[in-house]
């Protein structure tokens, strides 16, 4: 049977909006890796649509939007509790950082000094290491704005955390609009120069949690170049042309079309898992992707202010992790597309970089647009 998500702590904000009441609930879900009781906060809109934000790492744990008829489902991957985002579960729907993705040998040098991280995949560091941000227990603090509820998370990170130089404050912003449009704000400030690369690591799936795959979901990419990489997965030299290539997203084309192709990035990667060049510099706000799940009519617009979108097709899935209401996560049961800066790129200058200078002020923007056709 699936959870109905019973509140059990009162509406804390609401506020009239188009014939219904838009707003946030909070109710507990279990406890965080310390075992701190953490808590989800139910962001709604004036048309119904929902996000299920935990404080235990900055999860979104579900996000419900309408189909062609009206009829909402739950477009993201998760588990019903706390608890379940543990282990090699950690990184569904969750914030990344201090780094999303992987840094070569666990090694970076910034300002002549050279700075150990840990190696938790394989020979490279991942997704910010042993514990990440997604592995944190964030203060929270519901909001109500002109845009919508909104969810203020904060961290601090202290100097010397996972390796990496410099106390981080960070502050993560989601809202959900009335346009059924969720916003992802990243901000962070720091004392001592450091690399800030963040992110949520959310896997897709706009048929919903009954679907088998999503091989059918049709995609475009506003990118004409992506990183390819080696066994790794850490990008092996410049961007290459996706013109030609499995890669090649430039017009909407089925997830499946191309994935078992006989190439080798496809082979290192089991499938997608390539960086997409979407701009040399971070800064305007731009369209990434656009997907659209033709059975149920829902799209996905994905907006950022990021240079790269990391394109994942959940090539590790194989049934035995079992998310929200019981469901078996088979391969390739949901997608990712983490906005960020190119993996490795404290390592390739010829990157845009992804240094944070202290007393500057980190800030991107992530949207992700639904709609139906």
């Amino acid at each position: 049977m699936r959870p109905h998500w019973i509140l059990i702590a009162s509406i804390t904000c609401l506020a009239a909006c188009g014939g219904r009441e838009a707003g946030i609930s909070k109710q507990a879900f279990g406890r965080a890796d310390d075992g701190s009781a953490a808590d989800l906060y139910i962001l709604t809109n004036s048309h119904g649509a929902r996000a299920a934000i935990t404080n235990k790492g900055g999860t979104l744990v579900r996000l419900e939007m309408p189909d062609r008829d009206g009829k909402l489902a739950d477009v993201v991957l998760g588990f019903d509790s706390a608890e379940g985002y543990r282990g090699r579960n950690s990184y569904v729907g969750s914030l990344i950082g201090r780094y999303g993705n992987r840094i070569a040998q666990g090694r970076f040098t910034l300002n002549g000094v050279t700075h150990e991280l840990a190696r938790n995949n394989g020979e490279n560091h991942l997704h910010g290491g042993i514990r990440g941000f997604d592995k944190v227990l964030w203060s929270a603090q519901e909001r109500i704005t002109p845009d919508g509820p909104a969810l203020e998370l904060r961290y601090t990170s202290a100097d010397g955390e996972e390796g990496y130089p410099g106390r981080l404050d960070v502050k993560v912003t989601y809202t959900l609009t009335d346009d059924n449009e969720l916003r992802i704000v990243y901000e962070a400030t720091t004392d001592k120069d450091t690399i800030v690369n963040l992110t949520n690591h959310a896997y897709f799936n706009l048929a919903g949690p009954d679907s088998e795959n999503i091989l059918d979901h049709e995609l475009r990419i506003q990118a004409k170049e992506y990183t390819p990489v080696d066994r790794g997965l850490i990008p092996s030299g410049p961007p290459q042309p996706v013109e030609g290539t499995p890669f090649d997203f430039t017009v909407p084309t089925a997830i499946g079309a191309r994935i078992d192709d006989d190439h080798e990035q496809l082979r290192f990667g089991n499938g997608y898992d390539h960086n997409f060049v979407l701009a040399r510099e971070a800064g305007a706000m731009k369209l990434a992707a656009e997907v659209y799940e033709p059975a149920s009519g829902r799209a996905m617009e994905v907006w950022t202010t990021e240079p790269g979108v990391q394109f994942y097709t959940a090539n590790h899935f194989d049934g035995s992790i079992v998310g929200k209401g019981g469901r078996a996560y088979p391969k390739r049961f949901g997608f990712c597309l983490e906005t960020q800066h190119f993996p490795d790129s404290p390592n390739r200058p010829d990157f845009p970089s992804p240094v944070l200078r202290a007393g500057d002020t980190y800030r991107t923007e992530t949207r992700l647009k639904f709609s139906t056709r």
